[in-house]
């Protein structure tokens, strides 16, 4: 295993830098303040061809891979966006670009991938739901057959980005669990317009991702046409799995980035402040160790990220890899800002000094978008060999 960057790669890491720092840390306090979607960051991503980096060539993308979007992931997250920028990359290149990709049809991936690589369209994924949560095979919303296509009924939960998206990737029961032989029978995946007769949205106020709304999704009777269906008609869960598996790798890699930043913060923070006396703070090992600590779990959880992207990459089982990276990073950036913010004692808690946003919206991640519980279920079950639980 090679832990070198090709020159390939390191072009692309300084190129997400370049376009990080044009965005300072007051660019998005003052997002974060106004809960607004960052429209010029994610176009200027885009400019620069980062969105597309592991989409097709043929139709816009750089037809790399997902180790290069992890490196881009990250790198962007440091520079000052923090976690929000892996969901910016979740809603677009995933949920939208992954699963076109994949699974789309040919006249879906002609007319939308290039739209989202340029940063045309955005997308959002309705997979939640209020009464099933985690546990999607006991979805409720339904796609029933009606002509040449389906009629929609349903509701979601914790749905991102919907206020901002032109395309939501929806999953829902297009034939009854009662019917189906296995439980992982009868779901199916749909690309459809954010803006339709009966799909209605409410915002959730919430800590933080400020930048990215929240929404319940209501789903009245939505008619859906033959050709939005991505993937196959009642067998997509096997084809879900791929876009929530690397789904967790942008999730991973932003809170990578998050870690990174705060811990860059805590340290110059700790060089340049002293008490009692002319040492800085940082010179004490009561300072130094904790932040020492969290630095190395980081690195931890980006090596592991990196192995669950090379192995997307070759056509390895990444799994196991993708959901463990993003449980030790949910901790290890949870520890990072929390000691960020001790370093820094009051000032830590001061919104000029960023790290209280960082660690608001990193907090998200130890339960969504999966659990660390549920993690913890699929590594005993599927690595361990456990009896299940649940």
């Amino acid at each position: 295993m090679d832990f070198q960057l090709d020159s390939e790669q390191k072009m692309i890491v300084e190129s997400a830098r370049q376009v990080g720092r044009r965005f300072g840390a007051e660019y998005w306090r003052r997002l974060d303040a106004a809960k607004t979607f960052p429209r010029e960051y994610w176009q200027a991503v885009c400019d620069a061809g980062l969105c597309g980096v592991a989409l097709p060539g043929e139709h816009g993308g750089s037809g790399l891979g997902m180790m290069e979007m992890a490196l881009i992931v990250e790198s962007l997250a440091a520079t000052g966006g923090g976690s929000t920028v892996g969901q910016l990359f979740m809603i677009n290149p995933i949920f939208g670009g992954v699963s076109l990709s994949r699974f789309g049809s040919e006249a879906m991936r002609r007319e939308l991938l290039p739209q989202i690589i340029a940063g045309k369209i955005n997308c959002c994924m309705a997979l939640t739901e209020p009464d099933a949560g985690t546990n999607t095979l006991e979805m409720k919303t339904f796609a029933a057959a009606d002509g040449s296509g389906w009629r929609l009924n349903g509701q979601k939960i914790w749905i991102t980005g919907v206020a901002s998206a032109d395309k939501m990737l929806v999953v829902a029961r297009t034939s009854k669990l009662s019917e189906a032989t296995s439980r992982t029978d009868g779901l199916s995946m749909f690309m459809i317009d954010v803006k339709r007769a009966g799909l209605t949205h409410a915002p959730i106020d919430k800590l933080g991702t400020c930048t990215l709304d929240s929404s319940s999704v209501f789903f009245d009777n939505v008619r859906v046409e033959a050709h939005e269906l991505v993937g196959t008609l009642h067998k997509g869960w096997r084809e879900l799995l791929d876009v929530l598996n690397t789904e967790r790798i942008v999730t991973t890699a932003g809170l990578v980035g998050t870690g990174d930043l705060a811990i860059r913060l805590a340290v110059d923070y700790a060089k340049d402040r002293k008490v009692f006396g002319s040492r800085p703070i940082g010179a004490y090992q009561g300072i130094q160790f904790p932040l020492a600590q969290c630095h190395v779990e980081v690195e931890a959880a980006r090596l592991l990220n990196y192995k669950a992207a090379t192995n997307f990459d070759r056509g390895l089982p990444y799994g196991s890899e993708s959901n463990a990276a993003k449980l030790l990073a949910a901790q290890a950036t949870a520890r990072a800002t929390e000691r960020a913010m001790q370093t820094m004692g009051g000032m830590g808690y001061a919104k000029e000094f960023d790290v209280e946003r960082l660690w608001r919206d990193c907090r998200l991640f130890k339960f969504a978008p999966v659990s660390e519980e549920m993690i913890l279920n699929y590594v005993a079950n599927h690595d361990l060999g456990m009896p299940r639980s649940y």
